[in-house]
């Protein structure tokens, strides 16, 4: 059993909470582009409940503006992980943060199309 394993049953996961606070924290102190994105979802997803959509619809124009976020936070740990093991220039570090940017680049354009499709189709 590794020795940076905590706390088992509630306690475990109220650590696991505040951790996750934490992450939220310093995404939206520290990343811009998150920020830029919980203001895109600050709008859409309460738009999403004034549209004449069904429920399912609803459902996946709301999972697609959420899946953004959950996109930016991976994306930014990749690149604070990269950053962390060294500034210095390297193919390897730039193919890890340009992957993460497409990662993020594809999930708006997820929202685009599910919303385009939705309100369009």
């Amino acid at each position: 059993m590794s020795p940076f394993k905590g706390q088992t049953g509630l306690k475990r996961v109220l650590n696991a909470a505040g951790y996750s606070l934490d992450g939220l924290r310093a995404a939206f102190t520290g990343e811009a582009a998150f920020r830029q994105l919980v203001l895109l979802n600050a709008i859409l997803i309460p738009l999403s409940f004034f549209l004449d959509v069904s429920r399912g619809e609803r459902a996946l124009m709301i999972g697609a503006c959420l899946l953004a976020l959950i996109v930016e936070l991976l994306n930014s740990a990749v690149e604070a992980a990269i950053d962390r093991i060294s500034l210095e220039r390297h193919p390897l570090s730039k193919n890890a943060k340009d992957m993460g940017s497409a990662a993020q680049f594809t999930a708006l354009t997820l929202i685009t199309a599910v919303w385009a499709t939705i309100l369009l189709g």
